[in-house]
């Protein structure tokens, strides 16, 4: 059934342009598998007119089969007194290969004129032309009305005109961008109201934050009668962002009542969300609408004694509907709480009333304080809780001395890593080389180890993280790292915290391989 309401997808794009983002080619493929599996219904994959990387992610991206989105390439309709045929950026739109092609042109008179410096009649030209081309070889055309609302109050009758360029030439979509950021929702629903009444295609909306109402203004658009809304994971973009896509979509769902990605999908909401983080290497906001942390937090007074007794007197909606959880920050008792929830999840039979639990409660108040975090380093939580319970049992192995070092090879860095392990009453001493510090420590860790527990051979280290944590001391600061780790099944994360980001890994590591052999 075709959904109500369409999700175009350009966090690869337009977020990647936000200060801060910064995705390799691995970086964007990881991300459109999320976002196809997550069920946006296009993915705005880069522009490959503008850099090398973008060319490159496309001709990857062709070797994928996307299930659920379809796949666009961003591009500008021709240049000036350029014939179509003969400009090469559009030439590159052609060649990414994508069934969606995106190109965006000028609404506004004050932008013809002062920055493309043509006469308004070429400017309609190079939008009919480009549209007419890009459908000529059996492409899905999206045409991006960029400063689509600033322009109609400028000038109405010629941003008219363009509009109806597109949609002549066969555009199969005419989005109103609010390029600038600048317009109130008042203003978005009025002229997308015009643009709805007078165009026969599809509309949508394209909106940014710099009035803080990205997402006010593509609800309103909606409600205005357009049927398409493009925006980025947790607001990436370019000055204060785009609009924030992680808040439209279930405002949409559980809001406006109209459909858009699957139902099902809703659910993973805060996890697309973390996931988006975490591979920009970027802090997750506490505070986002409906997937922080602290979007369903409760703190002390009657709004705790009101929502333990009915949830939605203080609760707009059930967290777990976008995959979140309540928390309750007023007392002991309620950290008991959350602590006992958080073990039963992980697998250890705990209640309110196991002697362990003050214990395990203080010791992860102190790490935190430390700079440990547990959000994505489960991992490390429950062997952390499992000491504890257990009485701090014998570990599987221990690190008797380790030694890392880098040396110039002719014109070629080589890390080495020497490390010396304990199981039981026998020692394995070993060396590797890697690619860099961590990976030559990890390479010699698990060689030490593979011949006493051979389990260890499908684990890999699939991601790495660091972050300085915040102080005064400059090159002294704590450093906390963050690993990822797989055995093809399933992947956990363990965390590190140092003054030195050597023994941080360290920690990360033993962490990971301890965990992969205790788990069953």
């Amino acid at each position: 059934m075709k959904p109500q309401v369409e999700i175009y997808d350009t966090t690869l794009r337009d977020g990647s342009q936000g200060e801060g983002v910064n995705f390799s080619v691995a970086d964007k493929l990881r991300i459109a598998e999320k976002l196809d599996q997550f069920g946006v219904h296009y993915i705005e994959g880069g522009w490959p007119g503008s850099n090398p990387k973008d060319i490159e992610f496309f001709a990857q991206a062709r070797k994928r089969r996307f299930r659920n989105a379809k796949l666009a390439a961003f591009g500008s309709t021709r240049k000036k007194g350029t014939p179509v045929e003969h400009d090469d950026q559009v030439r590159l739109l052609l060649e990414a290969g994508t069934p969606v092609v995106t190109i965006y042109g000028k609404t506004s008179m004050l932008h013809v004129r002062e920055v493309l410096r043509c006469s308004p009649e070429e400017n309609l030209a190079m939008i009919a032309d480009t549209v007419k081309f890009l459908k000529d070889h059996g492409k899905f055309v999206i045409y991006d009305c960029e400063h689509a609302f600033d322009g109609y109050k400028l000038d109405p009758e010629y941003a008219l005109a363009s509009w109806h360029a597109a949609e002549k030439a066969g555009a199969d979509l005419v989005v109103l961008c609010d390029t600038n950021g600048g317009c109130l929702p008042s203003e978005v629903t009025a002229i997308t109201k015009v643009a709805v009444g007078q165009l026969h295609c599809q509309v949508g909306i394209h909106s940014h934050d710099d009035s803080g109402v990205g997402v006010a203004n593509a609800l309103a658009a909606l409600e205005a009668g357009a049927t398409h809304v493009q925006g980025t994971v947790n607001g990436y973009g370019e000055r204060t962002g785009n609009c924030n896509l992680i808040s439209v979509i279930p405002c949409v769902a559980f809001k406006l009542k109209k459909t858009c990605v699957p139902a099902k999908s809703l659910r993973k909401l805060r996890e697309l969300s973390l996931f988006v983080d975490e591979v920009a290497n970027l802090r997750h906001n506490p505070r986002l609408p409906w997937v922080g942390s602290a979007a369903f937090a409760h703190k002390g007074g009657t709004h705790v004694n009101a929502v333990q007794k009915l949830a939605a007197s203080y609760e707009h909606i059930n967290p777990e509907l976008v995959g979140n959880t309540r928390n309750i920050l007023i007392s002991d008792l309620a950290g008991r709480s959350n602590i006992v929830m958080k073990a039963q999840d992980l697998g250890f039979r705990l209640r309110n009333d196991t002697p362990e639990l003050k214990q395990i409660l203080n010791a992860i108040k102190e790490r935190e304080h430390n700079g440990y975090e547990y959000e994505a380093a489960e991992a490390s939580m429950s062997l952390l809780i499992r000491g504890i319970l257990e009485h701090n049992p014998e570990l599987l192995f221990t690190v008797d001395t380790y030694h890392v070092s880098m040396r110039r090879d002719k014109k070629e860095s080589i890390c080495e890593a020497t490390v010396k392990v304990r199981v039981g009453d026998q020692v394995a001493h070993t060396v590797a080389e890697g690619d860099g510090p961590v990976n030559a420590l990890d390479g010699a860790l698990r060689r030490a180890l593979v011949s006493f527990f051979p389990r260890l051979k499908t684990v890999e280290l699939t991601d790495y993280k660091v972050r300085i944590l915040g102080g005064s001391t400059g090159t002294a600061a704590k450093i906390r790292v963050l690993i990822t780790s797989t055995d093809g099944k399933r992947e956990w994360g363990t965390v590190g915290v140092s003054e030195n980001i050597i023994e941080a890994s360290l920690e990360a590591l033993v962490d990971s391989l301890e965990f992969a052999l205790l788990k069953k």
